[in-house]
């Protein structure tokens, strides 16, 4: 049996791990990660490891996804056969090579030619074990009888190394001196000759590990007098797998990838425009956002940047009402009132994630934090109870986590958002105009959402709500699973017509009993009352700090250690709305250090060579920079982000920065000597944006084109659907192509199509321009396209 965990990476670099799954051969992790993807790379890998207490963790196999084959597996569930780890499948990057021949005359008058190798650079070359390598190369001159090798000095701690080293290798002799205008190397010997290089990571004591090699034909040069090119590294011998493999395993993943050209803003106006103006198109069921819901294969690909677009212009409450009235009508039970999984629920569900998540936060966080670093048992049925657990005691254990999670959320009501408020206090009005005569429904109303789809889904998946950093253990699972049914019930027990508890099971029903008091539906139905109230409510930021980010990094010290060197330290950080700070362990009440977020100057990256270090940035502040270094550049992404974001409105941000350090009396950048000089690069220039809520709204709307784009064929259907309702206006006698859509007025939503298909067509024209151009200006052989083929 394993102690296995999961590492993403992005090539070489680890990203994300999961939690370790003990004692087991079919792990399951059930964990899921979202991130911006900050630099290009070829492969998204997947490794899969046993966990080693004493030794190296042991790699078991890995799947590795080429970047361009992403997109054939997205949104798809797969279970993709592991491969083995060795230094052939973990070969990456890329050399830039010089060749020429030149022709020389010795002394005694006898000519010669000779072959100039210059090695200039390589880039993107793997990591390590998890850091940058200490790479040389060996150039050989290899034909039928001779194999000439020389090599590089060796480069420390870098991916990117600048070699810059030439080669001369002898290819021909001739007997004497001819007065040719060109002298020709003779066909038969550039046929047999090639450049082999090889790169390597130097051990020192250890053996030196293989990060791949070249083969270039001495014949590349028969027409021209020099060639110069980039290479991929490859494998040795191609990649030749044997034909026969061990059977290592299969992992299983959902992968959703999306990858966008996002134009200027002039370009989406009409788009955005026609969008916006949905929440006031009659009947809602024409406008362009909910056609996009209809025509899309799947909903929730449509929701998410609908339901930012919409919010970051405010017009998300209105839009979200029109829809919800639109389930209303379909809903003939006051007891199922928005528990289907239509537009407006989504909707509601991704609005609820995005702006709620501060909110769950500061009213789950303490307690669950409490309940997974415990270890007390929670299981009160009987088949399922371990020898020597106490069923009683286990029943106290759990009443009273579920009445310390039930109090701390119906007292959180003036932290709730106002706009999750504004859209409760919409669905409760319509809710009670659509079942007038039943006294419960503008409780139930509400309810279905904040507690069967916001805190019940938060208690049983933590993990999905950042509110902690691994899927629970399965007892941990198990103890959330119970505690979220209850409070589930709860929520709805004291707002349904019928005051009777839901579950299934005898022992559930059991422990419902010590619930079942007025004073819970009382406690219920206020907490309903207030968050779907239009009363003005202090929002809870003005009051204590927002946290947004935590992490473990390192950071340069500030002064000097005792032998006069400054050095790098592992620290906990934490960012609030307030301040960064930085403790030596997570938990830590007392700050190292602390540097208020109105004295952020500006957060910019550190250049790789200050310090031979990767993923570094700097946040530059009214004392000395903090230079940090991240785990790897995704974790680096979100920090620079975040802090550009928070300190975006400070008076004093500066215009230009230093892109590297000031060491040894001067900046690395611009060699300037004061430590005062101003910076000798401009700024990058932050987008405004809520510091809760980071919505790019040009990325959404290319997204929205680009869902409208995949799905013209069944827009085509729609349109013509209308077409078919407006001229025959008889009963409908069987099912056919347009009973699948919600046309309530034919004639409108006829027109809206036909303005969604006007401004379709005007934005392919500048997306077919681009694409046009990427592909033509990428010249083989150049850096952006390199010579030979990912394995």
């Amino acid at each position: 049996m394993r102690d296995c965990f999961c590492t993403i990476n992005l090539d070489q670099e680890e990203v994300y791990r999961t939690q370790v799954v003990e004692k087991s051969l079919s792990p399951f992790f059930s964990e899921e990660f979202y991130f911006e993807i900050p630099r290009t790379f070829q492969y998204l890998s997947f490794y899969v490891y046993d966990k080693n207490v004493l030794q190296r963790d042991l790699r078991i196999g890995k799947v590795a996804i080429k970047k361009e084959d992403l997109c054939n597996h997205s949104g798809k569930e797969t279970w993709f056969s592991l491969q083995p780890v060795d230094s052939n499948s973990e070969v990456q990057g890329k050399v830039h090579l010089e060749l020429k021949l030149n022709e020389l005359i010795t002394e005694n008058g006898t000519v010669c030619q000779q072959l100039v190798v210059h090695v200039k650079a390589c880039h993107g070359l793997p990591l390590i074990n998890g850091q940058s390598c200490d790479p040389y190369a060996t150039v050989s001159l290899v034909g039928p009888s001779r194999n000439d090798q020389k090599k590089t000095k060796v480069k420390k701690k870098t991916s990117n190394p600048q070699f810059n080293e030439i080669f001369y290798f002898e290819v021909t002799r001739s007997s004497s001196y001819t007065r040719k205008s060109q002298f020709q190397v003779e066909e038969e010997d550039i046929e047999k000759l090639e450049i082999r290089i090889d790169l390597w990571n130097n051990g020192n004591l250890v053996q030196d590990v293989f990060l791949g090699e070249i083969k270039v034909p001495v014949n590349v040069l028969r027409n021209d007098a020099s060639h110069q090119a980039w290479y991929l590294l490859q494998p040795r011998d191609n990649g030749n797998k044997s034909s026969k493999t061990d059977d290592l395993g299969s992992l299983r993943l959902n992968i959703c990838y999306t990858e966008d050209y996002v134009l200027p803003s002039e370009y989406y106006g009409p788009l955005k425009t026609l969008l916006l103006k949905s929440p006031d198109v009659q009947p809602i069921s024409a406008s362009a956002a909910y056609i996009l819901g209809e025509i899309c294969r799947d909903k929730n690909d449509a929701v998410l940047p609908l339901v930012r677009l919409l919010l970051h212009h405010d017009k998300l409450v209105p839009f979200a009402a029109a829809v919800a009235e639109l389930d209303l009508k379909e809903t003939q039970d006051a007891n199922t009132i928005f528990r289907g999984n239509s537009l407006a629920t989504r909707c509601l569900d991704e609005m609820m994630k995005i702006v709620g998540g501060h909110y769950l936060k500061v009213t789950l966080k303490p307690i669950l934090d409490e309940i997974c670093e415990s270890s007390k048992s929670c299981e009160i049925d009987p088949i399922k109870l371990k020898e020597g657990d106490n069923v009683e005691n286990n029943k106290e254990n759990l009443r009273y986590y579920v009445d310390k999670l039930f109090s701390t959320i119906v007292k959180s009501s003036m932290s709730c958002p106002t706009v999750m408020c504004d859209i409760f206090y919409s669905l409760r009005q319509m809710a009670t105009q659509r079942f007038p005569n039943d006294p419960h429904v503008q409780y139930s109303a509400v309810s279905s959402f904040v507690f069967l789809r916001f805190f019940a889904v938060a208690v049983v998946s933590p993990h999905t709500f950042h509110l902690r950093p691994h899927h629970p253990d399965p007892q941990t699972i198990r103890t959330l699973t119970l505690i979220s049914k209850t409070i589930q019930t709860l929520g709805s027990w004291g707002s349904l017509s019928k005051s009777k508890s839901s579950f299934k099971e005898t022992f559930m029903c059991e422990f419902f009993k010590m619930f079942q008091e007025e004073g819970y539906i009382m406690a219920v139905k206020k907490f309903l009352d207030e968050i779907s109230s239009t009363e003005t409510k202090e929002s809870s930021g003005t009051s204590e700090p927002v946290h947004l980010k935590e992490g473990e990094m390192y950071k340069r010290a500030q002064g000097r250690t005792r032998i006069g060197k400054k050095n790098f330290k592992k620290r906990w950080f934490c960012l609030t709305s307030r301040e960064l700070t930085y403790h030596k362990q997570p938990g830590s009440k007392d700050a190292i250090y602390t540097i208020p977020v109105k004295n952020i100057l500006a957060v910019e990256k550190l250049e790789e060579s200050s310090f031979n270090k990767k993923n570094m940035f700097q946040v530059i502040h009214t004392e000395k920079p903090l230079y940090v270094q991240a785990n790897n550049c995704v974790e680096a992404n979100e920090w620079i982000d975040v802090l550009c974001r928070v300190s975006r409105c400070n008076q004093n941000r500066l215009s230009s920065y230093h892109p590297s350090a000031y060491l040894n009396g001067n900046w690395l950048c611009c060699l300037e000597t004061s430590e005062n000089a101003l910076g000798c690069k401009p700024c990058t220039a932050g987008v405004p944006a809520d510091i809760q809520i980071d919505i790019d709204e040009d990325r959404e709307t290319e997204r929205i084109y680009s869902l409208f784009t995949l799905s013209l064929l069944k827009l085509q259907k729609m349109e013509e659907a209308c077409g078919t309702i407006a001229v025959y206006q008889g009963p409908q006698k069987e099912p056919d192509d347009y009973s699948n859509f919600v046309i309530e007025d034919s004639v409108t939503t006829f027109k809206t199509i036909q303005q969604i298909k006007s401004v379709i067509e005007k934005l392919d024209e500048p997306h077919e321009k681009y694409r046009k151009k990427r592909s033509s200006s990428a010249k083989y052989g150049s850096k952006e396209n390199p010579i030979g083929k990912i394995f």
